[in-house]
């Protein structure tokens, strides 16, 4: 009978563990639907960070003056166009 027992509470230990393991802990239904603004502020910390990052490196001598400045304008332009739409749709 204690072996009995034993093998019930690493089974019910077991269930217990799967359960806790994957229980939804977030029903996909009620979650709320990601807005365009709300993709576009995400992006924006995204593009906020590749800067900083690119600024970093460019100082930690990882890259020639040249491409710097290419990747440099190229995310700038990308954030300013992507700020106008922010402010766009804010405004709406």
């Amino acid at each position: 009978m204690n072996t009995f027992q034993g093998e019930l509470a690493g089974i019910a230990l077991s269930f217990a563990l799967l359960v806790y393991t994957f229980w939804p802990e977030n029903i996909f239904a009620q979650q709320r639907q990601k807005t365009r603004l709300d993709y576009l502020q995400e992006r924006k910390e995204q593009l906020y960070e590749n800067l900083r990052d690119l600024n970093f490196e460019f100082k930690a001598g990882k890259y020639p003056e040249e491409d710097f400045q290419v990747q440099r304008a190229l995310l700038e332009s990308e954030t300013a166009t992507l700020l106008a739409e922010i402010d766009y749709l804010e405004q709406a």
